[in-house]
Formats: structure tokens, sequence, C-alpha cells
């Protein structure tokens, strides 16, 4: 055991004294904090100079619906004059309508010299569109019909509360609860994969250069195994420690900044983009809210539950895949011969992160509840479903699953690994790898 603790103590010492890693840890939580400040900072820059648009209008009716904005100012023409086409002009775009929109909808044109932003003809879209209901509502003789319209167009601002333990009544935001399921899915997923490959990195890499031929003259190969595992582990709850504490300090000082309110905001969407969700729940994340709810919302989630699920849940998935990935590594001789093996299991992870994207919509359907239990996908999955409540019986189904697939996996790993790691010049196969399972 001591020598086991040995090689973990080396694995770890070598590798958070690499510049790599140092400058990685220091970086990464600036990079993303970027990906949230960066835009929301930019986005607070207005750009003062109005843009020209000018407006052919030969019915006369539809100016009025096209009112300045901070970006655009609109202006009637008589017809579209040649001088606008050329480079030079400081007309934008024009707005050519030729009838009657409500009888003929395609009489609308809009000409530019590049393609037109989606702002601009979102803007012109809506406003055309509000006034041509309006034009075909008031053909039909209701009496009153502005106030009908302005009342049936009123939104509902629907708010969301859920009963507790207790049976007490808490706020809930649902765009909270998908931000903050995905992040851990997503570290859990990101994590799982870069330090199951650094295992297969390190075992490569010293099977190569011949020098586990020394170590396992005076270690087990098992031991030498798990050492690195473990190891590397600890390399990884160091790193996501320092991340943690770094990006807290980070967001904070942008919500003192720009604001708490938008500064969470920004960060939900930036999630909903980054994890590419469904345009429902990715409306749902980005959806406003007052930022004292949102922090009521944040402080109602089962943040104990979420922090240690994540951690059994984080520590059985790297065993899991750790294991395989030092099997691999422990049987091929370049690095470039493992892509054969790691395929089906990357392939298995990437569905794992896309069932958790489409969990959201139903985090207790057939999809979500299968892929929360079945081990290689359930690290992933089970952290999507927990902000929106998970019985117990299911969770700890899902972690005696998880760890008793681990724990095979690791004497499976080991057999192989004590026996691929002195294998050289041949390329194994899965048959191969098979019979060494079988080897006493």
């Amino acid at each position: 055991m001591n020598k086991t603790f040995i090689i973990i103590k080396r694995e770890f010492l070598t590798r958070i004294r690499k510049k790599s890693f140092i400058v990685l840890t220091i970086l990464m939580p600036f990079i993303i904090a970027a990906l949230v400040v960066v835009p929301l900072w930019l986005a607070s820059i207005k750009d003062t100079d109005q843009k020209a648009v000018a407006v052919v209008d030969q019915t006369g009716h539809y100016l009025q619906t096209l009112k300045d904005t901070k970006t655009y100012h609109f202006f009637t023409a008589p017809a579209v004059l040649p001088e606008w086409r050329s480079d030079t002009s400081e007309v934008l775009a024009v707005v050519a309508i030729t009838s009657d929109l409500t009888t003929d909808p395609r009489a609308v044109t809009i000409y530019s010299r590049e393609e037109v932003s989606a702002d601009l003809l979102s803007y012109i879209e809506t406003g055309i569109n509000e006034q041509v209901r309006k034009d075909k509502l008031a053909k039909s003789g209701i009496a009153d019909l502005d106030r009908i319209i302005s009342d049936v167009q009123e939104s509902v601002s629907i708010s969301t509360v859920k009963w507790n333990d207790k049976g007490e009544e808490v706020s809930s935001n649902t765009g909270i609860a998908i931000a903050t399921g995905f992040l851990f899915t997503f570290l859990i997923y990101m994590f799982v994969m870069s330090y199951g490959a650094m295992v297969m990195q390190s075992v490569t890499e010293e099977k190569t250069n011949r020098i586990v031929e020394l170590m396992v003259s005076s270690v087990k190969p098992f031991q030498l195994m798990m050492g690195k595992i473990v190891g590397i582990a600890l390399v990884g709850f160091v790193q996501l420690g320092i991340w943690a504490l770094m990006l807290t300090g980070i967001l904070l000082g942008a919500s003192a900044l720009f604001g708490a309110e938008a500064t969470m905001e920004a960060t939900a969407q930036s999630g909903a983009a980054g994890m590419n969700l469904p345009a429902a729940d990715a409306a749902a994340v980005a959806a406003p809210s007052g930022s004292a709810e949102m922090l009521q919302a944040m402080q109602n989630l089962p943040f104990v539950e979420l922090s240690v699920m994540f951690v059994l849940m984080f520590i059985g998935g790297y065993l899991l895949y750790a294991s395989f990935f030092a099997a691999v590594g422990a049987s091929v001789n370049e690095a470039e011969d493992t892509s054969q093996f790691m395929m089906p299991m990357v392939l298995i992870m990437l569905f794992g992160l896309y069932a958790a994207m489409y969990s959201v919509e139903n985090t207790n359907g057939p999809l979500a509840f299968w892929s929360s239990l079945f081990p290689l996908t359930s690290p992933i999955v089970m952290m999507v479903r927990i902000p929106f409540g998970v019985p117990l019986w299911q969770e700890l189904l899902s972690l005696l699953l998880l760890y008793a697939t681990a724990i095979t996996f690791v004497w499976l790993g080991g057999r192989i690994y004590r026996v691929g790691i002195l294998m050289y010049g041949k390329k194994p196969t899965i048959k191969e790898m098979l019979k060494w399972l079988r080897y006493k």
C-alpha cells in the first residue's frame, strides 16, 4: 500500500509542478469569465451613430409603424435614388412598399448593398406585420378595436413557486435550475474526459520510453495503475477547487461592475448557448427576472445534494473511464493506436451529453430516467435532473450501479494493464485483450 501512495504522490507532484498545469489553472477562470463578461461589456457599449434607412411607401400608410430607434433613422422618399446603390452612400437600406399589404403581402422589399442585419429585418417585419394585423381587424368593423387589441396583446407574467419538504412555499426559477444542472453536467463531462485521457497519455508515454519496465520491477502493475488514477484525480480536484474560488471572485467583481442581475442573466444565456439547448429551454434560461427573485431561486436550489452527488458521480465516473483509458494506454505501443479503442467510449459520452440536453424537457421521462441509471451515462445525466427533484431511491440506485460497474472496470482494466504494460511490437486486438483477462 505504501508503494501505491508513493506512485500517487509522484503523479500528483509531477503534474502540479508542470508549467502547462500552472498556466492553464490560472488562465482558464479568466477565459471562462471572459466568455460571460466580455459579451456583456460589449453589449453595454451603445452605437451613438444612427444609420439611415429610406422608406419608399407608395401607399403612404406604413411609415408610421417604422419609428426611429437608437440605431436606425427612418425617413420617407418618393422613389429609390440611384446614388443609394453606391458604396459611399450614407443610406444603409431602402424599404420599398408598392401596394396594400393586406391584399398583397409580398409587396414589400428591402434593398441593401450588403446582407440586411438580423435586428433591422426583425424590427421592420415586426412593425409592418403588427400594422397589417390591425388593418385586417379594422376591416371587420368591430367598435373600440384599439382597446380590444391592446387588451388582447397584454402579456401574462407567470411566477413559479415550489413546495419544500415542510410544505412551505419557496420561489423557484426553471431557467436557474436548467443552468445549474448543466453547469455540473458539463463539468463532469469535461473533466472525466480530460483527466481520463491524461491517465492514458501518462501510461502510453512511460511504456513508449521503457520507464515502466523499471517501475514494475519494484511495484505491482495494479498498484502502478491505481497510483496513476488516484494521483491524477487529486490533481483534478485541486484544479477544480482553484477554479471555483477564482471564478467566484471574478463573477463577484463582474456583478459589482455590471450589476448582479445583468451578470446572472449573461451567465444563464451563455450557458444555454454553450450547451446548444433546444429553443424552448434556451428561452427559459435567458428569460429575464428580477435580481432578488433570481438570488432567492438560487438559494432554494438543493446545493448540498448537488455538491454531494457531484463529488460521488465525478469519482465513480472518473474511476470507470480512467481504468478503461489506463488499460488502453497499457495495451498500445503508440498513441496513434488508441483511437480504435477510444471511439466507442467517446460516442457513449457524447450520447450521455445529448441525453442530458434533451432530458430537461422531461426530467422524469424515459430518456432521463434510464440514462441516469445506466452507469456509462449516469454521471452526466443525473446531474441535470437533481435541480428538478429526484427521488432518493433513484439516486442511490444510480450510485450503486455506477460504483459496481466502476469496480468491475477497475478489476478488468487491472488484468489487461498487467499484461499489456510489458507487451511490445504488436498491435493488440480486442480478441487478444480478452485473452489477457484469463491469464493467471
